[in-house]
């Protein structure tokens, strides 16, 4: 019941949308008459024998005998068989009980009306037109077993049953699963809910596991070189009375080189170098290569002491069957777009009230390198692949409106970025493909302009002779400057409505994996292939504004990922950095927090974006999985 009244309110909601007043109107004139009376067995029965029989209302008896007859025409052959005999039976009823109540009037009301129906319908009923003239029927043969008790109790019951056999087996009307449906879901949410929350305990479990073997495995690790060294300090050259240190002549130049880059003066000839400077040299760099590993240790261990975030709720998406690649916010937030390694881009949205209208598949052949919202409209999401391929795919049309190619010579498309003012976008194309994780293999780089009315090629922005490849590419707030970052360690800033580069700076001494610019517009942030992250000033170029070692989550050396990615929130406070571990890490910027890490996936974290607005952060796994987490 409760499913038909929710259903019934859908349906005057949909005419109230659609403006059909009239067809409301007759609806709710419908409902108040309700003749099948929600098809409620016990109900209908009162309804024949307590209202319609007893008060003679002959009319209304022959209408719910043919809306039933409707109701269940496309039933069987003999279940149809079986209406007929029910309906010529209740008609009976009806004549016997007028009789019993001496109303003959109602008996020869009921034959003029219908007579004529009811003998075409069955021959039997030409001796029954005679009842009303008879003085004593219940005294003739023919009508003797209607008059008993026992023939109107086997009517109720052989109705009852019939009514109850049929509505079980009726089909329920798809309009009236929904109410089932929607509480069906929310208890699989719940469930899903449940056992995150159980699969997030075990993990943390299954991690404080692998610290301790880890921990474990160091500390014996540790002792064995101890007693190692013990043994070759201790046994002094023959002839001496005291130990002596061995220095390999192949250790002098690397003694030397380690020396100049840790600010050591470099002799200029390698007569200068003598075995007591080579010793203190040693030394030196031994004690700055201890308190460098201690330092790297006491960030590890800052960064394994990282809170928790606090969750206000977290939705997974488990709609791919390979590791996530890309995953964005629409420009709104209102949608998802995430793409896996098998080539395979879905749009959904994590809110179970939004509209899913524009939820799609989109199979594109080739891996998937980058994805980009347009941010005027959000009707439009940009797809760059392995194989020079970029598509425009038009979600409310559910449709690729453009299928581009780079030139051959630029086949794999790294970044894509649409501008926030002009119809145009930025294309980052290398000549190679990187493979798994060498993204120093990419070749050459090429950044086209192009617009997103004609869907051509406007212009390609100057780079030199045989440049660098550009990994990732930003536009600030009025799209009139772009930031390119390069595998030389470069940032190179362009002015788009010159097509020039106006100005650059070595900003890593490795690769460049990703760029932004700060929410003030005022730095841009950078994140380096050794997994060191630096925010430059823009009004003091060259100046370090912030910085974090995030090296043990997001190394490329031990990745699997040609290269990483981070996202900075609406207000610029927390960057979200991919990991290699089941975890990804967010940092305070400028902040006198060190930061907090993200529930865990089952496999490494492999992209990572902010929603435009709210404290709501997307992560893609390797697992498979995207999932939604809003911060409390």
């Amino acid at each position: 019941m409760e499913n038909m009244v929710y259903a019934e309110e859908l349906v005057k909601e949909f005419l109230v949308f659609r403006g059909f007043t009239n067809t409301l109107q007759a609806f709710v004139k419908e409902l108040g008459t309700d003749i099948g009376k929600g098809f409620q067995v016990d109900k209908i029965i009162d309804l024949v024998f307590s209202i319609y029989i007893p008060k003679f209302q002959a009319e209304n008896l022959i209408q719910l005998l043919r809306f039933f007859s409707n109701c269940f025409s496309s039933h069987e052959t003999h279940l149809i068989s079986v209406i007929s005999e029910l309906d010529i039976s209740i008609i009976q009823y009806y004549i016997i009980h007028a009789i019993q109540a001496g109303r003959k009037d109602k008996v020869i009301e009921l034959f003029d009306i219908h007579g004529t129906e009811l003998l075409q319908k069955d021959q039997h009923w030409a001796s029954w037109f005679a009842i009303p003239y008879i003085k004593a029927p219940q005294s003739e043969p023919k009508f003797r077993v209607y008059f008993s008790k026992e023939w109107s109790n086997a009517l109720h019951l052989s109705l009852r049953n019939f009514l109850t056999k049929m509505f079980n087996g009726t089909r329920i009307p798809a309009l009236m699963k929904i109410s089932s449906e929607r509480n069906m879901v929310s208890r699989l949410k719940g469930d899903i809910k449940q056992l995150n929350f159980k699969l997030a305990q075990l993990q943390v479990s299954l991690e404080e596991k692998e610290t301790q073997l880890h921990q474990l495995r160091s500390s014996s690790l540790l002792a064995t070189e101890v007693i190692v060294g013990t043994d070759s300090t201790s046994n002094p050259l023959p002839g001496s009375g005291e130990p002596t240190v061995f220095v390999p002549a192949s250790s002098h130049v690397n003694c030397v080189s380690a020396s100049a880059q840790a600010g050591e003066r470099e002799p200029k000839h390698s007569e200068d170098i003598r075995p007591d400077d080579t010793q203190v040299s040693t030394s030196k760099i031994s004690n700055h290569s201890g308190q460098s590993e201690r330092n790297t240790e006491n960030d590890a261990q800052r960064e394994e002491e990282f809170p928790e975030v606090r969750v206000d709720f977290q939705e997974t998406f488990l709609g791919h069957t390979s590791p996530i690649s890309r995953c964005r916010f629409s420009a709104t937030g209102d949608n998802v777009a995430s793409a896996s390694v098998d080539g395979t881009v879905r749009i959904w949205t994590y809110d179970s009230s939004a509209p899913t209208s524009r939820n799609a598949t989109i199979y594109c052949g080739a891996e998937i390198m980058s994805l980009e919202w347009e941010c005027k409209s959000d009707r439009l999401l940009l797809i760059g692949t392995a194989d020079g391929g970029i598509k425009a795919w038009n979600v409310d049309a559910k449709r690729v409106v453009c299928d581009l190619s780079c030139t051959e010579a630029f086949p794999s498309v790294l970044d894509l970025k649409c501008s926030p003012v002009e119809p145009i976008f930025v294309s980052a194309a290398a000549s190679r493909w990187p493979g798994l994780s060498d993204i120093g293999k990419l070749g050459y780089a090429s950044l086209t302009v192009w617009n997103m009315r004609t869907w051509k090629a406007m212009t390609v922005l100057p780079l030199g002779e045989d440049p660098p490849p550009i990994t990732s590419v930003c536009f600030n707030h009025n799209g009139k400057l772009l930031a390119a970052a390069a595998t030389d360690g470069m940032i190179h800033m362009f002015d788009m409505s010159a097509g020039l580069q106006i100005t650059g700076w070595p900003a890593h001494d490795s690769a460049i994996s990703s760029v932004m610019f700060g929410s003030d517009e005022t730095s841009i942030f950078t994140l380096g292939i050794d997994g060191k992250i630096f925010e430059w000033s823009l009004q003091n170029q060259g100046k370090v504004l912030w910085s974090s070692d995030c090296s043990r989550f997001c190394n490329l050396r031990s990745s699997s990922h040609y290269k990483h990615e981070m996202a900075l929130d609406a207000y610029g406070r927390r960057l979200l950095v991919t990991s290699n571990s089941l975890r990804a890490p967010i940092y305070q910027v400028r902040g006198h927090a060190y930061g907090m890490r993200t529930l865990p996936h089952s496999a490494s974290i492999t992209t990572v974006d902010w929603h435009p607005t709210s404290p709501i952060f997307l992560t893609g796994s390797a697992d498979h999985s995207v999932r939604v987490t809003s911060m409390v």
